[in-house]
C-alpha cells in the first residue's frame, strides 16, 4: 500500500486555510464556502503524524487519540467528503470509512449530515423545558 506523506497536522493546509483553495482533480473548487478552521482544535494537531498513518492493531491506539476530540465530527466529515484514503480521521480507519461510503452512497455532504445528526442528538439530550417547568412547579 502506498504510504501517505506524513506532515504535522499543524503544518497542513486545510481547505480554505492560508488562502489555499481546495481543488478537485479537474481544477474546480470543491467543498463548502466556509473556510475549515476546525483543525486548530484537533486533539491530534500536536501528535506525531506517524501515529495516525499506521496499519493493523496500531490503528486502535491511533483511534484512541480521537476519543473526546472536540472536532471529531468535523474531521470525519472532511475525510468522507474528500474521500481521503489513508490515516485515521474522526476516529475511523480507512477501511471503516470505505465501508460507510459503500453503505451510504447517496450522501452528498457528510458535513451537513453529521452536523444535523449532532444537532438532533443535542436536542434530544437536553431536558425538555416543559418537563423542567412542571418539575419546578411540583
Amino acid at each position: 500500500m502506498p504510504r501517505a506523506l506524513a506532515v504535522p497536522f499543524s503544518d497542513c493546509a486545510c481547505p480554505g486555510e492560508g488562502g489555499v483553495p481546495d481543488l478537485g482533480e479537474d481544477g474546480i473548487g470543491v467543498g463548502g464556502d466556509e473556510p475549515e478552521s476546525w483543525g486548530e482544535g484537533a486533539a491530534c494537531r500536536t501528535a506525531d503524524p506517524d501515529e495516525l498513518f499506521v496499519e493493523g492493531a496500531a490503528q486502535n491506539k491511533a483511534k484512541a487519540i480521537c476519543t473526546g476530540c472536540p472536532v471529531r465530527t468535523e474531521c470525519l466529515a472532511h475525510a468522507l467528503d474528500h474521500r481521503i484514503e489513508h490515516g485515521i480521521w474522526g476516529g475511523m480507519t480507512e477501511r471503516e470509512r470505505r465501508a460507510l461510503l459503500r453503505r451510504r452512497p447517496l450522501v452528498t455532504s457528510w458535513r451537513r449530515l453529521l452536523e444535523a445528526a449532532r444537532s438532533e442528538h443535542d436536542r434530544l439530550a437536553r431536558p425538555d423545558d416543559e418537563a423542567l417547568a412542571w418539575k419546578a412547579a411540583g
